[in-house]
Order: C-alpha cells, then sequence, then structure tokens
C-alpha cells in the first residue's frame, strides 16, 4: 500500500524532463514544429509544478523555463515564482530566482515593485553573495522608484570592507544617477576615497561614476575639479610603472582604466583653465609614450587627442594631437583610418591650419575602396579648400569624381560647385572648374548649378565667347548630361553671334556654320534623353538665333511651328508665343529678343553684411564647406515645430536667375534709395545664452528680408549641439542657410550666427516662430517661442 500510493507521483516526476535532457531534446529535434511541441509539453508541465507549489523542484523548474525564455518563447507565467525564489532563504532559490528577475521583469509591469522590499533586506545581510546578486539586479532592473527607495542602502555599500560588494555598489550606483540625477548628492562624498582604492573594478566604476556625476550635476562638475591632480597621478602611475600584470593588454598597462580617466578628465578640464594647465604635462606624456603598434594603445592614444582638442590645452599640445591623427591615416586598419578622419573633419574648425599639414594624406584616402571611409575623405577635403590650395585641391577632387562611386557624385559636384563659388581666384578658372563639373557628373549637380553659372558667365563679358565656344564643343560631344545642355543652348541662344564669328584667342580656332547650330539644338529637342525643362532652353535658343544669324529664319519658324501642338503644355505655350511673334509683331521680334541684362544676385548684401565683422569673417574662412545646402522648413505656425512634417514644402531659391530678368526690357528709371536701417532685436536669454536678430532688407528686393541670428554665451559653459529652427506662416517663403557653427563658446567667445531668408511678396506682417535645442552644463534644453514683435520697417 506504501509503494502504490508512491507511484503517481514518481510517474508524474519522472514526465518532467531535467535542465540538461530539455537542452539535449530541443536541439535534437529537427524541425521547428518539433521544437515547439517539445516546450509546450515542457511548459505545461512547469506550471503544473507552480500550481502545486514544490518548494524543493521550484528553482530547476524556473531554470528551464528561462532557457525557454532565451529561445524566444512566453515565459510571463514564471515572473511571481521568480519573487518566491528572491524570497526564499536558500541561496540556490536566490541565484535562480535574481536571475528571472532580471530576464522576466522590467519596468513596464508592476510586478518588478514587489522584489524592493527583497532586496533591501539581501543588502543589509552581511553575505557577500547576496549582496551582489541584490546589486546586479537593481542596477539592471531598477527602476527611478526602487532606486529612490534603495539609494541609502547602496550608499553604505559602498564603503564595505569587502572589495566585491563595493565594485558591484559602485555599478549600481551609476545606474541610479542614470535614472535619478536628484540622486547626485548622495553619491558625493564616497567618491574621494574610493579613488584611493587599489583594486582595478573599484577604481573603474568609480572613475564612471564619477563621469556620470560631472554630466548631470554642474555642483559635482566644481566639486571633482579638485580632484584633478590625484586622477593625473593614478594616470601617470598607469603609464610609467603599471598597475597590474592581469590588466595589461598587449603591453598597455590597463587601457580600460586609462581610457575612463581621460574621458573624465575631458570633462573637468573643458573650459577651465587651471584643470586643463594641471594635465596638459601628463597628456604629452601619454601622447608620446603610449605604444602604437596594438589596438589598445590605439584606443588610449585616440582618447588623449579628444581631451586635448576639448579642454583648454597649450598650441604645442593640439599640433601634437592632430599629428597623431595624421599617423592614423597612415595605419593599415580602416577601422583606425575612419576613426581619424572622423576626428579631424571635428577639429578642421578650430585647428585648420595644423589639419591642412595633413592634406596630402587626406586626398590618397579618396580612393579608398571602403565606402564609408571614401565619403568622409571626400568631407575632410572639401573642408580644407580655401583660397590658397583651390586650385591643387579642385583638380584632385575632379579627378575623383571621373572615377567615384555613384553614390558619392552628388556630393562630390555640390561640393567642387560651392569651393568654386567660394574661393574661385579668376571667373574663367571657375567657369572651366564647373564646366567641367556638369561634363563629368552633370545629373548629379545642385539645383541651382545652372542659375549660377549663367549668372557668371552673364556678369564676365570679356568671356562671353570663350564660354559660348566652350559649351558648344561640349554639347556637341554629349547631350545627355541636363544641366549642362541647359546652359550651352541659353548660352548659344544669347551669344550665337559670337560663335559664328570665330574669333577667340583663348581658344582653338573654331569654324561653326550656322546650319550646324540650328541641327545642333534641333537634336537637342528631338532627345529622348532631354527634359521639359531643356526642350524648353532649347526652343527659346532658337528663337533667339533668329535675330543674331545672318540667313534665313524659315528653318526656325518650321521648327516653331512644330511644337504648336506639343504635348507638353509648358513648351506648346512657348511656340505659340513665339510663333505668333514671328507673325504679328515680326517688327518688335528683333528688340523682344535682345540680350538679357545682368541680374544681381539677392545675395550680395548678404556679403557685405557678414565683411562688417573682422572675427566673422575670420570664422568663416575656417568654417568647412558644406557638402549639401541646408533643407529649409515651410511650416504652418498652428503645427509649428511638432515633428518632422510630410508636407513640407521647399521653397523656390531666392536667388533672381537671367531667365527671369525680362522685366528690364523696359529701361525703367533707377532703383528708389536704400530703407533706413532697421534696429536690432533680442528675443531669447537664459543662463547666459543670448539671441539676437539683425535686419537687412536688399533695396533690389523689397520683398525680401535677410535676418542674421546671433548666438552669444557669456557663461562659463560651452553651449553644444545648438540648433535653431524657425518657421513663417504659409504666405510667406522661408530659407535657412547652413550655420557657421553648433557650439556656442563660453565667455563671450566668438559668436554662432546664422542667416534666415524671408520672402514676403504681400507685405503682411511677419510672425516668426523659432525652436532652440542645445545641450548646456550636461543638461539638453528645448525653447520654443513666437516672436511677434519685429519692427516695423522690417515688412512694410
Amino acid at each position: 500500500m506504501r509503494s502504490g500510493g508512491l507511484l503517481p507521483r514518481m510517474v508524474a516526476s519522472s514526465s518532467s524532463l531535467k535542465l540538461q535532457d530539455l537542452i539535449q531534446e530541443i536541439r535534437e529535434a529537427k524541425t521547428q514544429a518539433q521544437e515547439r511541441e517539445v516546450i509546450q509539453k515542457e511548459c505545461a508541465h512547469i506550471r503544473a509544478s507552480f500550481r502545486d507549489g514544490d518548494p524543493l523542484h521550484r528553482h530547476r523548474q524556473l531554470a528551464k523555463l528561462l532557457y525557454v525564455h532565451l529561445l524566444g518563447y512566453p515565459a510571463h507565467f514564471g515572473q511571481m515564482e521568480c519573487l518566491k525564489l528572491i524570497a526564499s532563504p536558500r541561496f540556490t532559490d536566490k541565484r535562480v530566482g535574481y536571475l528571472g528577475a532580471m530576464l522576466l521583469l522590467d519596468e513596464r509591469q508592476d510586478a518588478h515593485l514587489l522584489i524592493t522590499n527583497s532586496i533591501k533586506n539581501d543588502l543589509s545581510q552581511g553575505i557577500q553573495a547576496v549582496q551582489g546578486l541584490a546589486l546586479c539586479t537593481l542596477s539592471a532592473t531598477g527602476s527611478a522608484e526602487m532606486c529612490r527607495d534603495l539609494a541609502t542602502e547602496v550608499e553604505k555599500l559602498l564603503l564595505q570592507p569587502s572589495a566585491y560588494v563595493r565594485k558591484k555598489a559602485v555599478l549600481t550606483a551609476v545606474h541610479m544617477i542614470r535614472k535619478v540625477p536628484e540622486l547626485s548628492d548622495i553619491f558625493l562624498p564616497p567618491c574621494a576615497q574610493l579613488l584611493h582604492d587599489d583594486h582595478h573594478g573599484i577604481l573603474l566604476g568609480t572613475t564612471t561614476l564619477i563621469t556620470e556625476l560631472c554630466e548631470r550635476s554642474p555642483a559635482a562638475l566644481k566639486h571633482f575639479r579638485k580632484m584633478v591632480p590625484q586622477l593625473v597621478h593614478i594616470l601617470r602611475t598607469l603609464v610609467t610603472t603599471g598597475y597590474s600584470k592581469e590588466h595589461s593588454i598587449s603591453g598597455v598597462s590597463d587601457p580600460f582604466l586609462q581610457v575612463q580617466i581621460l574621458r573624465l578628465l575631458r570633462i573637468l578640464g573643458r573650459n577651465h583653465e587651471e584643470s586643463s594647465e594641471t594635465m596638459n604635462d601628463l597628456l604629452a606624456q601619454v601622447a608620446t609614450n603610449t605604444d602604437t603598434s596594438r589596438n589598445a594603445g590605439n584606443a588610449v592614444l585616440f582618447e588623449t587627442v579628444l581631451t586635448i582638442m576639448d579642454i583648454r590645452s597649450a598650441a604645442g599640445l593640439r599640433v601634437l594631437a592632430v599629428n597623431i591623427l595624421g599617423r592614423f591615416l597612415l595605419n593599415t586598419d580602416r577601422n583606425i583610418r575612419y576613426v581619424a578622419l572622423t576626428s579631424l573633419l571635428r577639429l578642421v574648425q578650430s585647428d585648420h591650419s595644423a589639419v591642412q599639414r595633413h592634406r596630402p594624406t587626406v586626398v590618397e584616402c579618396l580612393w579608398e575602396p571602403d565606402g564609408s571611409l571614401s565619403r568622409r575623405a571626400l568631407e575632410l577635403s572639401l573642408a580644407l579648400v580655401n583660397s590658397s590650395n583651390v586650385q591643387a585641391m579642385t583638380q584632385e577632387l575632379q579627378g575623383f569624381l571621373e572615377s567615384c562611386p555613384p553614390d558619392l557624385q552628388a556630393d562630390c559636384a555640390s561640393g567642387i560647385l560651392l569651393a568654386a563659388e567660394r574661393f574661385a581666384p579668376t571667373k574663367r578658372w571657375h567657369i572651366d572648374t564647373t564646366l567641367r563639373v556638369l561634363t563629368t557628373a552633370g545629373t548629379h549637380v545642385r539645383d541651382d548649378a545652372v542659375a549660377n553659372l549663367t549668372q557668371l558667365i552673364g556678369g564676365a563679358q570679356e568671356l562671353h565667347a570663350y564660354s559660348v565656344r566652350r559649351l558648344y564643343s561640349a554639347l556637341a560631344e554629349d547631350i545627355s548630361q541636363q544641366p549642362l545642355v541647359q546652359v550651352a543652348t541659353w548660352c548659344i541662344g544669347e551669344y550665337g553671334d559670337l560663335l559664328l564669328e570665330g574669333s577667340c584667342e583663348e581658344t582653338e580656332p573654331l569654324q561653326v556654320e550656322e546650319e550646324e547650330v540650328l541641327a545642333l539644338l534641333e537634336r537637342v529637342l528631338q532627345s529622348h534623353m532631354s527634359l521639359p525643362a531643356t526642350r524648353g532652353y532649347a526652343l527659346t535658343a532658337l528663337v533667339k538665333l533668329s535675330t543674331r544669324l545672318r540667313g534665313d529664319n524659315n528653318r526656325i519658324r518650321q521648327v516653331v511651328s512644330i511644337y504648336r501642338s506639343c504635348l507638353d503644355v509648358e513648351l506648346q505655350q512657348r511656340a505659340v508665343e513665339y510663333n505668333t511673334l514671328f507673325r504679328k509683331y515680326d517688327h518688335m521680334r528683333a528688340a523682344i529678343l535682345e540680350k538679357i541684362p545682368l541680374v544681381e544676385r539677392g545675395g550680395s548684401q548678404v556679403d557685405e553684411e557678414a565683411k562688417e565683422s573682422k572675427e566673422t569673417a575670420q570664422l568663416s574662412e575656417a568654417a568647412p564647406v558644406p557638402t549639401e545646402p541646408q533643407a529649409s522648413k515651410l511650416l504652418d505656425l498652428l503645427d509649428l515645430l511638432d515633428g518632422p512634417s510630410g508636407d513640407a514644402q521647399h521653397p523656390p531659391p531666392l536667388d533672381p536667375t537671367p531667365g527671369g530678368a525680362l522685366i528690364h526690357l523696359l529701361n525703367l528709371p533707377c532703383a528708389p534709395p536704400p530703407p533706413a536701417p532697421i534696429p536690432n532685436l533680442k528675443v531669447f536669454e537664459r543662463e547666459g545664452l543670448q539671441l539676437d536678430l539683425s535686419f537687412v532688407r536688399p533695396p533690389g528686393t523689397p520683398t525680401l528680408l535677410l535676418i542674421t541670428v546671433t548666438a552669444t554665451n557669456t557663461s562659463g559653459g560651452d553651449v553644444t549641439h545648438f540648433i535653431c529652427q524657425a518657421a513663417v506662416p504659409k504666405s510667406f517663403q522661408l530659407q535657412l542657410q547652413a550655420p557657421s557653427g553648433d557650439t556656442v563658446p563660453a565667455q563671450g567667445g566668438l559668436p554662432m550666427t546664422q542667416l534666415l531668408r524671408i520672402l514676403n511678396p504681400k507685405k503682411a506682417p511677419l510672425r516668426l516662430k523659432l525652436r532652440l535645442t542645445y545641450n548646456h552644463f550636461g543638461q539638453s534644453v528645448q525653447e520654443i517661442f513666437e516672436v511677434n514683435n519685429l519692427p516695423v520697417e522690417a515688412w512694410q
């Protein structure tokens, strides 16, 4: 009877697999269906065991359930069993219970708060293994409420005799600071004592804890700046004598601790002269004595470079840092070269001349087979272009453009055009450079390339014959590059008479007949590669040639008549109007089709305003050339800046093109006198950061308003990652130019400027809304406000 009563229990226990047997059976499953069948069967046994409340085998059942959870199957029904095991006095139960809590519980479930009392009890016990389990669970899953309740318990463990417990308590404190920054004051006092510890893990954790405190609390930053000499001493000991052999990697003494100390020194020395001076000698020692043959040494050197560039270090030390990055460019490891290019790109604004020394090496990186390296090298090469090296750099970039991958052609072409527009030594060189870019990668250039080149050619009267011949030859060779075709047809239409004269000293003799010119334009019109806009250019050029050629115009009239029935409405309208011009107003055709007079660009006043400040001019000289124009946003004030708008439209370029100058054919009287200056306006001020608006209305374009946003900083900390976004009502057109930088230096350094171009065709009262996002004293700030008190002179 007694043995018969035990039989059902033995059968039930034998049907449940052990963890090792479960793992083996799952691995032996040949299909996913077999695996699911095994897991579902075993989960049913686990549920039955949990219902029976067997305390002896609960931890074994939960261990199997955790393995099932790691395979991706649902295991939420084991959450309450974790709480029971954590509350158990047995260590084997606690170990599995805490592991289950870390895997199955998080802040989204209310059940995780139920373990707070158990963790508190375990932290107060003297058993190191149990305290370690509780600290690990708290640092992995502790919510803000749990951190506030258990902060004092963790503070007590920071100074425990056991190094094992202290190390885990420090890491738990790091988690608490990240969750609840208000707890910073609790952990400030123990950090000074922990820095004297000889244990590697405690030193590394303490350095991480101090870093978190300094990033989140200005008071902590001021407090720990007193410990800079102690941190310098620790790092010098690591560099000179070493710390412990078991923590040395490839001959570098404890690189993880070195890197963490360097990051902390970077925070403590930022915008602080005394702290920076204390660590200058040490940084030079680390930079010169670290072994660069291993990756561990390169990691330490890279952090050293970042620290040197972020603090107020000596000029010679900054040059040394740039030279280290230059040596990184020669490394065979692609990751190291990528890091070097990215870092040099960050430094090119502040240390332009030092980075310039490594220009040949940077240019060599353009031909890297790795696409990410080529892109970084291209961005840095464009940033290094200035007035002294523009010709050599442009030649290198044009050579790269001819063979670069398709995904880089747009960036490279746009960068070359921007550099040529900014630093061109002569107009002829500018024209030649732009033509070569259009010939090589015309389909990848910016939308305003056609307007800029026609403006440039129109303003260089002495180069009209040279330009029309170069463009005619390029068009005869290739009509697939649409921007090139558009510029060429425009130029032939304007200066076709110079093309037929055959006299140009700057080019080889070119004999062109009228029939050849007309045939080439007809070929453009008939090509399937020509866009509707390109055909419009070609048709207009044909009509203009009717007044510039000496032969019969019947061929031109026939072509115009053909396109009166074109399916494209724009082309059809042009053909109808031109045909009417031939039939009814032939006596006025020569006057109407005269050469378009040069139109001054609207941005000239902006350049004159920028030249008034010497510091701003120097800053713009050192700033990198952007590879793409900043996208302008036109948003309604009602849903302003709530997020990226899919309906946001890009306004057309505000610079007038030669095609829009027909109004000057009337030869109206001269422009009115310039308006009175508009007073500046202060629109924002907080913790030393001030935002001012200055206004300019170009006399030639009364509906255009140029607003210069100037950000200054009188506080003791830099304002970093500064972004200014603006929006206006839908009746306006807004274009944001690229800012001069994203950092506003502390203590009245060089201001950050950004230009806003607003077109107000109805001269309506102007309303402006701004959104500022930036980091200041370790805090992320976002401000949204509306400016309604703009001067009346800005829009009337």
